[in-house]
């Protein structure tokens, strides 16, 4: 009876493989709207008109987000992922198979939930996890 539940990964039941990203861009300081943006990881392709949001698919791989709009150069964003805790406390309570599936279905990464491009420019963005008291820039 048991098994099924070893059989799947924490972050997958409790957060699945997709998550909602909003996305804005800027030009300095000032909020520049109506830019089109793709976000693209090795699970998928997505678009939307910043600022606005979509649902990805989460993946270990880095998001690389370009966001063009007439009248200004594009902007670049790699968004590296980052582990979840959940993917710790897999391997110590549900084991190497539930690790395995949340590394598989992507459940067990994220990426920020906003990603601010900044038009005419080349970012990178290190991801912290939602606990982490680090700034990210």
């Amino acid at each position: 009876l048991l098994m099924p539940l070893l059989a799947t990964g924490c972050a997958s039941i409790v957060t699945g493989s997709e998550q909602p990203i909003s996305v804005n861009t800027k030009i300095k300081a000032n909020k520049v709207a109506g830019a089109s943006c793709e976000l693209k990881n090795d699970e998928g392709v997505w678009y939307v008109t910043s600022p606005g949001s979509v649902t990805v698919h989460r993946s270990y791989d880095d998001m690389h987000v370009v966001c063009e709009k007439d009248g200004y150069d594009p902007g670049v964003a790699t968004v590296k992922s980052h582990t979840k805790g959940m993917m710790a406390g897999n391997i110590l309570f549900g084991g190497i198979i539930g690790a395995a599936v949340d590394a598989g279905t992507g459940a067990g990464y994220d990426y920020p939930a906003l990603i601010t491009v900044q038009l005419g420019e080349e970012t990178h963005i290190e991801t912290a996890p939602a606990n982490s008291e680090k700034k990210i820039e």
